[in-house]
């Protein structure tokens, strides 16, 4: 989709920026994220100010995907049929409707119908 390679949740991207290994190249890519992931990146309780300009950097390459009326009724749909938190809804929502592979370290978004994802095993 317009050279986004793929939805990246927020366990991706803490992860790529720990540097762990199985993410090495993440960062690389084109990743797209959900609004939701940027919440949840800029909004870590007593984040230090270094740490927020260098994610806010990070983050002006990244396509940051809003909540739509159509994300909203997939999200809400997820919701009725699993148990799943609701931020963790509107990523899978927002993966699916456009079309793109999520890629979580959330072995709970594993057999969700529609959604293309690639579990991260850290271990």
């Amino acid at each position: 989709m317009n050279g986004i390679d793929f939805l990246a949740d927020t366990n991706a991207i803490l992860y790529a920026l720990e540097e762990h290994p199985v993410v090495r190249g993440l960062l690389q890519c084109v990743p797209a994220i959900s609004f939701i992931s940027e919440i949840e990146l800029l909004g870590k309780k007593g984040i230090q100010q270094q740490e927020a300009s260098f994610i806010r950097k990070l983050l002006t390459g990244f396509p940051v995907f809003g909540l739509t009326e159509e994300i909203k009724g997939i999200a809400i749909k997820l919701k009725q049929k699993r148990t799943i938190k609701t931020p963790d809804a509107i990523i899978a929502a927002t993966a699916i409707h456009y079309g793109l592979t999520l890629i979580t370290a959330d072995k709970g978004l594993k057999n969700i119908p529609g959604l293309d994802v690639i579990i991260l095993n850290l271990n």
